[in-house]
């Protein structure tokens, strides 16, 4: 029999077997951890040996904010302050053997701050002024009384910033949990909420411009947002929401409500699951706003050209006697015309972001709501016939080929989770959200066809299409930290489930005869009202998991060892009727390996496979339109380094990944298998006073090994350029307190326009540009923003999203925005 909901039944069995390993793992673990007599907590639960016990130090004179990051990590302690504290101040070199106590006293030299405990492992710093009478006065900085988290923790305060708040120092590894990036042994990015504030990112498209692994398919003007990392496709339906798939918000991934948006590069089935569609390029994270120690509240007007203003709230508080509770809600509205011209678009979005911290137990709840509605027009898909021998020139970013066509897209979602800590080192979690996504309209495949000359003479073909995505989403699990002998232990047991019922019905018109050119403004032919959407698919993402980290040396070498039994139960659906079924499972290994020689260097390796959801085709034009490949098998294998000089660090990697890839083949799509091989560097972090730098560049060989067609063996894959790169920098001009300019370059090299290379797009750069600046008034600050993207407005091809099909750039766009903090 199995689990019911909402009605509707679904494979429960596997799900409860998964429960069944999972306790049994905490039974397992909690046997080897909490043992009589092995962990008698003192001082408030924190062992006495970790306050007494010394430790080898090797931390070099630097800015304090560095050197105080450094001593976290060595010491495992959270140190919190304020970062005015110590700007400016610079600690004395900290080499030899010494307890925690003495080591941040030394670190604390002449600085005019003292330190103290706050919790079992929190650390707060604390200013000393002259009081009146000539006494010592000491001013806190934060809140004492509320109970820190255990490291093991994820409802918790993520990764600190790295030097110039534009990345973090680490990200969220999935069920692994948050890890500083020099104790990752994979490649991931962080970006803060400072860097979205800053460059006025509206949407995670926006957001990931800064990364130089990650492209886009579709421009701002589509409503749905898909991605490539490392080559491969990467779909809106594949963002998790603190660590967990099928409850983003399908579309446009609004911002105003999220902390960090974290990239994990390359295939991550051990650390987060199968992804829904089935992507292995990487996984992105998004982590939600929580209430922090101060009470804030934050209203922002903008204005995005050529007439689009919008209204921003954000507020946070935390309550009760310890400050427990906290409460966080973002509230957004724009509407007015687009970059598309004619274009009009709508869109809200409500969160609010619930959590309890007590002594042993954490809970969060979150939930939003948003909706995006436009009118008048899309942008187009361009497909060019295999008789054209060169691509025309890109047409205006502005021209609107569907005028009349419009959409609406609207989700609602709630997540809460719960941790508690049987001991300090033992943490149970559990978590649970559901997502109800609705769409209808011209959301996709609006096409412009058959182009086969220089004048761009197309045939227009529209897609309406009602859909509908009903996802349940559960995770549950076991943390523990405990050491063998000189052999340090970080476990985690977990099991998974996603289910998902999908639906869609859909309708297409094509104009009989060419109706224009691609350079022109036009009023299609539009397809009729498909109705109401019928059942398609029924989805059910099953695992369990184990992994463990293993360390030894002071944290200087760390292996993590794991698996997981990935099963994939995939229903499909003919005009609502049964129309086939595969149901699948794997194992899927992985190991990772740290090895730190020195203190700022960090050397890394890793072994990932992953079991993907089978390929679905996609182009309503292909003769096998709808098609569910079976699922496959997926790897990679990457290893480089990290090192940190100073505010500035780097990372080096080099990567191999291997996964099937469809292909058209005379209009019917057919499975290959890819193979994406290449060489990443990233950089970021203060290079300078007030000068900060983001950005990096990637070297890609991609090659179709296997072929869907003789003729395509050995070709490179379609929208794979070969070099592509992202470089940002942000200055502090010294003639004004305040003012913050900003600069971004993207560029990305020549790519084949289709599978079998007879066409190809040609290199292109964009340069943005922007201006910050802060200035007092009544007690508070305003800040005045402005970023400019594509600031030459060059028109250009972006890429391709499917065989044979490419994208258009943006035009130059304004953003504006004026924020006050009460």
């Amino acid at each position: 029999m199995g689990l019911k909901v909402s009605g509707r039944k679904v494979a429960g069995k596997s799900f409860r077997r998964g429960l069944a390993a999972t306790a049994s793992a905490v039974a397992l673990l909690a046997g080897m951890v909490v043992q009589p007599g092995s962990g008698a907590a003192q001082e408030g639960g924190r062992p006495a040996s970790e306050a007494e016990a010394s430790k080898a130090f090797d931390i070099p004179a630097q800015d304090m904010n560095s050197a105080l990051l450094s001593f976290a990590r060595s010491t495992g302690l959270q140190v919190f302050y304020e970062t005015e504290l110590v700007k400016g101040k610079t600690s004395p070199a900290l080499s030899g053997t010494f307890t925690a106590a003495q080591g941040l006293s030394r670190l604390l030299t002449a600085s005019g701050l003292v330190w103290r405990f706050t919790g079992s492992n929190t650390v707060t710093l604390e200013k000393v002024t002259a009081a009146g009478d000539g006494a010592i006065a000491i001013e806190a900085v934060s809140v004492e009384g509320r109970t820190s988290a255990p490291v093991q923790a994820q409802i918790s305060a993520p990764p600190p910033v790295f030097a110039g708040s534009t990345v973090a120092r680490g990200a969220r590894l999935g069920v692994l949990g948050n890890k500083d990036m020099m104790d990752t042994p994979f490649s991931a990015m962080s970006y803060t909420a400072e860097n979205i504030q800053n460059q006025q990112a509206r949407t995670i498209a926006d957001v990931l411009e800064n990364d130089p692994s990650v492209r886009f398919t579709v421009t701002r003007g589509h409503m749905q947002e898909n991605f490539t990392i490392r080559g491969f496709e990467v779909l809106s339906n594949e963002i998790a929401v603190n660590g967990m798939y099928g409850l983003a918000p399908l579309g446009h991934t609004p911002t105003e409500f999220l902390e960090r948006v974290e990239v994990l590069r390359g295939p991550n089935a051990l650390l987060n699951g199968a992804a829904p569609s089935g992507g292995v390029g990487g996984a992105v994270n998004l982590v939600t706003k929580r209430a922090g120690e101060k009470p804030t509240t934050a209203v922002t007007v903008d204005y995005t050209s050529p007439g689009q203003p919008g209204v921003h709230l954000d507020s946070g508080r935390r309550f009760g006697s310890d400050n427990e509770f906290g409460a966080r809600v973002n509230l957004v509205r724009r509407e007015g015309d687009t970059a598309i011209r004619g274009q009009d678009k709508e869109s809200r979005l409500g969160a609010i972001a619930l959590d309890y911290s007590g002594e042993n137990l954490r809970l969060s709840l979150d939930a939003y709501s948003n909706r995006e509605v436009f009118h008048n027009g899309s942008p187009a898909m361009v497909n060019f016939l295999t008789n054209i021998t060169s691509v025309p020139k890109a047409p205006d970013g502005e021209t609107n080929l569907f005028k009349g066509a419009f959409g609406k897209i609207n989700n609602a979602a709630a997540i809460g989770r719960v941790e508690y800590d049987i001991t300090r080192d033992v943490t149970a979690y559990a978590s649970f959200g559901r997502l109800d996504h609705h769409q209808h309209g011209f959301i996709t495949s609006t096409h412009a066809r058959n182009i086969s000359n220089p004048a761009g003479v197309y045939t227009p073909t529209t897609t309406f299409r009602q859909d509908y995505l009903d996802s349940y989403s559960m995770e549950s699990g076991l943390r523990a930290k405990f050491e063998t002998g000189a052999v340090g232990h970080q476990v985690v047991a977990g099991a998974s489930n996603l289910l998902q019922e999908i639906g869609l019905s859909s309708a297409t018109a094509t104009s009989t005869a060419n109706s224009g050119s691609i350079y022109s403004n036009v009023w299609p032919t539009l397809a009729r009202d498909s109705g109401p959407p019928l059942k398609t698919e029924d989805l059910t993402l099953t695992s369990i998991m184990l992994a463990d980290t293993l360390s030894v040396l002071d944290d200087r070498v760390q292996l993590t060892l794991g698996a997981r039994r990935q099963q994939i139960r995939d229903t499909y659906y003919a005009n609502g009727k049964f129309s086939g079924k595969y149901d699948q499972f794997a194992l899927s290994p992985a190991a990772g390996l740290v090895v730190k020689p020195l203190n700022n260097v960090s050397v890394f390796a890793n072994y990932i496979e992953a079991l993907s959801k089978g390929n679905r085709v996609t182009n309503t034009a292909a003769s096998n339109y709808g098609h569910m490949f079976a699922p496959f098998k997926t790897w990679q294998m990457e290893g480089g380094i990290k090192w940190e000089e100073g505010k500035i660090a780097n990372t080096l990697s080099l990567f191999q990944i291997y996964r099937r890839t469809l292909s058209n083949v005379g209009n019917v799509y057919m499975e290959g298998e890819q193979r994406n091989r290449g060489i990443e560097w990233n950089v970021f972090g203060e290079v300078v006073e007030r000068v900060r730098v983001q950005g990096g560049m990637v070297f890609t060989d991609g090659k179709m090994v296997k072929a869907a067609a003789p003729g395509l063996l050995g070709t490179v894959p379609y929208g794979l350029p070969e070099w592509q790169g992202n470089f940002g920098v942000e200055v502090d001009p010294p003639f004004l307190d305040g003012l913050t300019l900003l600069g971004r370059t993207v560029y990305t090299g020549k790519q084949f326009a289709n599978s079998g290379n007879t066409l190809t797009i040609p290199e292109w750069w964009r340069f943005d540009v922007g201006a910050n600046y802060t200035l007092p008034i009544h007690e508070t600050n305003l800040t005045v923003r402005a970023f400019v993207t594509n600031l030459m407005n060059d028109n250009y091809w972006v890429g391709s999203f499917s065989d044979g099909y490419l994208t258009v750039s943006e035009p130059r766009t304004f953003n504006l925005s004026a924020t006050v903090v009460f």
